[in-house]
């Protein structure tokens, strides 16, 4: 390992990192200047230029300033500060490759050596929590088999996302396409390959980059896209629009930039976390009944920040855009857990049990065949597991096989599709494999901090060689391993102990998905049909 520190010249100046064990790191790199002051609620800008070596040893502050509960599954740390919009470079070769000319040269002389494979990562959070400087995000073990590894930060929440009159739509949106702009401009200087990257994320970031493949703005700007358990979510500009409405009138200011600037980033977040809950049933008598109604209400009420389609930057919901086969050059790797959300009523467990299955289920919207038909399928098990595997199969499985399936007809053989079933042992494997638990292998750190609070002591370090090998030859542009999904084979991988390949391993998500209303709700298809046809209509 050299002596000196690794220092890398940017487009806006120099870097200075630190050597680790075979890479060095090099944090918090403005791609944009801070969205304070003018540039709030504005699209991101670069950053002013720097004179001497700029140190990027530590995290940059965080757009995230409150984690979603005291203790989450990822370690999230929150750093306060203005300049939020930076990206963290993982990098075993922290130099130019040989041969490739600079920004100001025309020819190269000499063997051209085009540089390492690069992954580009977007970090979850529901669009309004998580940090890019979590430890699970450490690019070590990327570097260590040739990857240079790339961890985003962007704005979140209200911030991000909310529709508000005066300011560009989809905020957020504009930070990951800037961020990969500036991957595009400076990647090289790193030791990486601007033609080859590929963005990757998970939860909220699983649905950045579906959002990013269906924007024709990021077209160009990576090569391959892996989304893990992605939340499928295109908000309708008239719902934005309404919470918007809401937030301003319970702000008690003008639904207009300026309205919102007006307010310290606290108090706009307050105003979010009031305005965004959405509150118990009151005339619903059973306890249990009411949690359960709660959780539909959170789904269908409109009410999420994400990206919105808004008929410009993101002009078409996910699956639309996919099946005018804007993304038909595009390799996708596309995954869930088993078992995201089984443990998604934990806190009101014990009331909603008392329903029974049957009943939790009419209560969240199914009729009484499909809850019943549904509640046999997992006999023995707890209503609030039972209704916690629908939130999942409706908010993750089902939208990824549907992914799977318009992508591989507008791709053929370049989209492939998985399945994790690890069941961590802690609390006696009660949750199955949940949301999140995926990563600690895909990113080989199973010793990073907080793995063996929600892993064990010893998660199996060959699934961990396996799913980080089948990642790390996607992002190389190889076949992660197993055949490409297409019908009628619909294969399928299964990361498990014993580890294997199935044939249709989403079979019964996709039957459900055929019984449930298009636009992912709860509940049956026939009482949404007519409003289905008219969004697709309208979206088109």
């Amino acid at each position: 390992m050299p002596s000196a520190d690794p220092v890398v010249l940017t487009s806006s100046g120099s870097v200075r990192g630190a050597w680790r064990d075979g890479s060095a790191a090099f944090l918090g790199i403005p791609f944009a200047a801070p969205p304070v002051g003018d540039l709030r609620f504005a699209a991101p800008v670069a950053p002013e230029p720097w004179s001497g070596v700029r140190d990027a040893t530590a995290h940059a502050p965080t757009p995230q300033r409150r984690p979603f509960a005291p203790v989450t599954t990822i370690p999230e740390p929150s750093i306060s500060g203005d300049e939020t919009l930076t990206v963290d470079v993982f990098t075993p070769r922290p130099s130019r490759p040989s041969g490739v000319p600079g920004p100001h040269h025309d020819d190269a002389s000499g063997p051209v050596d085009r540089g390492l494979p690069v992954l580009v990562w977007i970090h979850g959070g529901g669009f309004t929590a998580g940090s890019p400087a979590s430890p699970w995000y450490d690019g070590a073990a990327f570097n260590r088999d040739g990857v240079v590894t790339v961890t985003v930060s962007y704005r979140l929440g209200v911030d991000g996302f909310g529709l508000i009159p005066g300011a560009p739509a989809n905020r957020a949106v504009l930070d990951w396409v800037a961020a990969l702009e500036w991957v595009q401009e400076n990647v090289q200087e790193f030791g990486g390959d601007p033609t080859q990257v590929t963005i990757a994320g998970q939860s909220a970031g699983g649905g950045a980059v579906l959002t990013l493949i269906a924007t024709p703005r990021a077209r160009g700007l990576f090569h391959r896209a892996i989304a893990v358990s992605p939340a499928l979510q295109g908000i309708d500009r008239a719902d934005a629009e309404r919470l918007v409405v809401r937030l301003a009138d319970a702000g008690g200011i003008p639904a207009t930039r300026v309205g919102f600037a007006s307010l310290t980033e606290d108090a706009l977040l307050d105003l979010q976390e009031s305005v965004c809950q959405v509150p118990e049933r009151s005339s619903v008598a059973d306890p249990g009944a009411r949690a359960v109604r709660q959780l539909a209400d959170a789904r269908t009420a409109g009410r999420d920040l994400g990206p919105v389609v808004d008929g410009e930057l993101v002009p078409l919901p996910v699956l639309e855009a996919l099946r005018t086969g804007t993304a038909s050059t595009v390799p996708l790797l596309i995954g869930t857990t088993a078992n995201e959300f089984t443990s998604i009523l934990d806190a009101r467990a014990a009331d909603v049990d008392q329903l029974g299955a049957e009943r939790a289920l009419r209560a969240l919207g199914l009729t009484g065949s499909l809850a019943r038909a549904y509640a046999h399928r997992f006999p023995g098990r707890a209503a609030s597991w039972v209704v916690g595997q629908l939130v999942t199969e409706v908010v993750f499985r089902i939208p990824a096989v549907r992914t799977a399936k318009v992508h591989s007809r507008r791709a053929p053989g370049r989209t492939w599709l998985y399945d994790f079933r690890w069941v961590s042992p802690v609390d006696g494997g009660a949750r199955g494999a949940f949301h999140c638990a995926d990563l600690p292998f895909a990113w080989d750190h199973l010793d990073a901090e907080g793995v063996g609070r929600v892993l064990g002591d010893e998660p199996p370090a060959s699934l961990a060689a396996e799913i980080h090998g089948a990642w790390v030859a996607f992002v190389r542009g190889e076949s992660p391993g197993w055949a490409p999904y297409r019908a009628p084979g619909r294969v399928t991988r299964v990361f498990d102990t014993e580890s294997r390949t199935v044939e249709d391993g989403y079979r019964s998500e996709r039957r459900m998905g055929r019984l449930l209303s298009p636009l992912g709700r709860f509940a049956p298809r026939e009482r949404h049909a007519a409003a289905a046809r008219r969004r697709i209509a309208l979206a088109r």
